[in-house]
């Protein structure tokens, strides 16, 4: 006798037909998509309660706008890396720290927003305004939104010829969101352009810079410096860092500490060429030895 496999038989009196296909349980990879799923959107529900909307007037057009801000519990340090980017548990700070217009285009970190003169005002109304095509985001942004918000940001402080060391900030933000990405090459594109901006604010603007003193603007041009390979360089700023008698102990630690890493890394490098050296010259005399 054959076996009736359709779990729904005699359902079909019932206007049910056709049934037979039908399994109860869903297949591995359904659930575990419906797992992912419901995970991530239980994490967008986590993070949505960590941000409200602030709200903001333009200083350009005037214009009343929100901008999504993270509450200042809603996040938590992780670790600090040498160049002072911090990693967070959770929720990320610096996806929301650019505010933007959406009425006219201008744009740049919250803690610049209002900082304009009058002169900077017409070069935005002049050169990005006319240009500007109005940008809808989501309640959450990403790590692409927010390297898209900063570049907006780079563009606007480059438009009205801000200070060196707000470019270098932004430059200096960038570079941290391509190093999450594992991008490499952008990331030292922007730290290459972060360290152009802070030379020139050390050399120009007045201390404290984003509440950096002048020992610790040093000690950041040298950890950029040493980032980029500029060993003779990082190793000058971390000297005058470590030999100042008005730094903070921590950032002469600092300075201590990236000093006697880049000897450690020229050791090796010394140590690989000469390895290289003698490989070299004995695969040469075998060569001469065997050549008949």
């Amino acid at each position: 006798m054959e076996t009736d496999t359709n779990v729904f038989s005699g359902l079909e009196d019932l206007g049910f037909e056709e049934l037979s296909n039908m399994e109860i349980y869903k297949k591995d990879e359904e659930e575990k998509y419906d797992i992912n799923t419901k995970k991530e959107e239980t994490l967008k529900i986590k993070e949505n309660m960590l941000l409200y909307d602030k709200r903001m007037v333009c200083p350009v057009c005037a214009s009343n706008f929100t901008t999504r801000t993270v509450k200042t519990s809603g996040y938590r340090m992780k670790k600090k890396e040498s160049d002072f980017y911090i990693k967070y548990d959770g929720i990320n700070p610096y996806f929301y720290d650019v505010c933007m217009c959406n009425v006219c285009g201008y744009a740049s970190m919250k803690v610049d927003f209002n900082k304009l003169m009058e002169f900077e005002i017409k070069r935005i109304q002049k050169t990005i305004t006319p240009k500007w095509q109005g940008r809808k985001y989501p309640e959450i942004y990403d790590i692409d939104i927010a390297i898209e918000r900063y570049k907006v940001s780079l563009l606007s402080y480059t438009v009205i010829d801000a200070k060196a060391s707000k470019k270098a900030m932004n430059c200096l933000k960038l570079a941290w969101l391509y190093r999450e990405l594992g991008d490499t090459k952008n990331e030292e594109k922007f730290i290459e352009q972060a360290l152009i901006g802070f030379k020139k604010a050390y050399l120009n603007e007045q201390f404290p810079i984003y509440g950096m003193h002048e020992n610790t603007i040093k000690y950041l041009i040298g950890e950029l410096s040493r980032r980029l390979c500029k060993y003779d360089e990082a190793l000058k700023y971390f000297s005058e860092v470590i030999t100042s008698q008005k730094t903070n102990i921590k950032v002469k630690d600092l300075a201590t500490d990236q000093k006697n890493l880049i000897k450690e890394t020229l050791k090796k490098d010394e140590e690989n060429v000469i390895e290289d050296v003698v490989k070299n010259t004995k695969k040469g005399l075998f060569s001469r030895l065997f050549s008949f």
